[in-house]
């Protein structure tokens, strides 16, 4: 098409086209029916629907006008006037200059009928006024920018962008927002199929997003750096912020450190009992080396749970983030973990109904019984105690509060204030959002999964100090 739109079907009982820009991408621009069958009456209406901007612009491009068109027809009452009008003539045609109306006023079978065609303008042939990036004023630039003295710029000319901008490109799967760390800093470029991306976008600060003004104006579309001009931050507003704070894309990598650590131990801790060499990735389903070479890419789920958290978020999105939370390291088989139980005396009947988070308690409990005495784990199974099987740790029960939050995602139970109050959260925090409350939980988690990989790393040592 002139407009470089690109079409797709749809079959079935809607029988449409759809035409998609997928430059930038725009979809449905256009859409229509295109057939029905007839039979004294239509099937359907057919009907076509063209976005506003794009038929605008094709009819500037063609010097067109857009019309409207009607037909409308009546019987009105025979009046003196109608039959002065008439005469002796059995119809009459009025047709003003310029044409755009055609009125029929005619007699027929002793019935006065009125028809009237018509055709309105409804559409110039004018561009819609979209604003444009060669019309933007940037916080702490002097000036209006343009494409021409963006290119030109030699001084950093730093923008902060609210990390919000990034939410209209992490909800939709045509797009790619993968972070990345360089060079100890995480970059977020949104991007569109390698037809555009946003370049050195860098996290900083909790919910900041630090760019050099002449990046954001390299090759995109202006409509995504309207979007981004949208975010800014005043120079005032960063000044006010900790810029060291961490962000919620370093705190998902730190999450993702402690469980790749916890995994080795338990890989280590397993093979010393007897089982056979295990990765992280058979235990954790994510992998060291295929982190080291493609980073995150393999695994959308870190991208999803690294998504743009608000100090405001709301309590829905938050229990949503808790699930994930959850979910990222439930893959820990239980047979593992069980088997390195087995090997610590106890009788199995006891742990046999025992969940992942249950499975760990005991075993921390049993490392902990070692480290203290200054066991190896050659004594894994001497000096036991029944209290291993049911004793808690408070060090490991934001775990279980975590799922109890995930239950209350799953509409299956549980009060959320009360949940927050043991794990030990302030509730007034989340007067304004529940985005401080998503960070106490990936802390706490943080803390408890790096409290049994230290007992695990207490145990080897002692093991190779024997």
């Amino acid at each position: 098409m002139t407009l470089g739109l690109s079409p797709r079907c749809v079959g079935g009982n809607d029988q449409k086209i759809i035409y998609d820009d997928l430059a930038l991408p725009e979809f449905s621009v256009a859409e229509g029916e295109v057939s029905s069958s007839y039979h004294f009456s239509s099937s359907r209406n057919i009907s076509w629907r063209m976005s506003n901007e794009y038929l605008r612009n094709y009819l500037w491009m063609r010097g067109k006008y857009g019309t409207r068109v009607f037909f409308y027809e009546a019987n009105i009452t025979d009046t003196p006037d109608i039959t002065t009008l008439l005469g002796a003539k059995t119809h009459i045609n009025f047709k003003p200059d310029g044409g755009w109306y055609d009125l029929c006023i005619r007699r027929i079978n002793g019935k006065i009928l009125v028809q009237l065609w018509a055709v309105v303008c409804s559409i110039s042939p004018e561009k819609c006024q979209l604003q444009s990036a060669d019309s933007l004023t940037w916080p702490g630039v002097s000036g209006v920018m343009n494409h021409q003295r963006a290119n030109a710029l030699v001084d950093p000319s730093i923008i902060y962008l609210d990390d919000r901008f990034l939410e209209r490109y992490e909800q939709n799967s045509f797009y790619e927002t993968t972070p990345f760390e360089d060079n100890g800093s995480w970059t977020c470029n949104p991007s569109y199929s390698g037809q555009w991306s946003f370049t050195d976008c860098r996290r900083i600060g909790r919910n900041l997003i630090k760019v050099r003004l002449r990046e954001l104006y390299k090759g995109k579309p202006d409509r995504e750096i309207v979007w981004a001009h949208s975010h800014t931050v005043a120079l005032g507003g960063v000044d006010q912020t900790d810029l060291e704070e961490e962000h919620i894309v370093a705190k998902v990598q730190r999450f993702l450190d402690t469980l790749l650590d916890l995994a080795d131990g338990l890989a280590w801790l397993a093979g010393e009992l007897g089982s056979d060499g295990l990765s992280s990735e058979e235990l954790i389903g994510i992998s060291r080396e295929e982190l080291r070479a493609e980073r995150w890419l393999p695994y959308p789920k870190l991208s999803r749970l690294a998504q743009v958290a608000p100090l405001d978020m709301t309590e829905q999105q938050f229990l949503s983030r808790c699930k994930e939370i959850h979910e990222l390291w439930q893959k820990l088989p239980n047979g593992v973990v069980r088997k390195v139980i087995d090997q610590a005396g106890h009788d199995s009947k006891k742990y046999k109904s025992f969940g992942s988070l249950k499975l760990l308690q005991v075993l921390t409990n049993v490392l902990e019984r070692l480290n203290s005495n200054r066991e190896t784990v050659s004594s894994f199974d001497a000096g036991h105690q029944d209290a291993e099987v049911t004793g808690r740790d408070s060090r490991l029960a934001p775990l279980f509060l975590t799922a109890d939050l995930r239950n209350a995602d799953a509409h299956i139970g549980g009060s959320i204030s009360q949940t927050l109050s043991d794990l030990g959260f302030d509730m007034s925090q989340t007067n304004s959002g529940y985005g401080r409350a998503l960070d106490y939980v990936f802390d706490q988690n943080i803390a408890s999964f790096a409290h049994v990989t230290s007992e695990i790393d207490t145990g080897l040592s002692q093991t190779f100090l024997a």
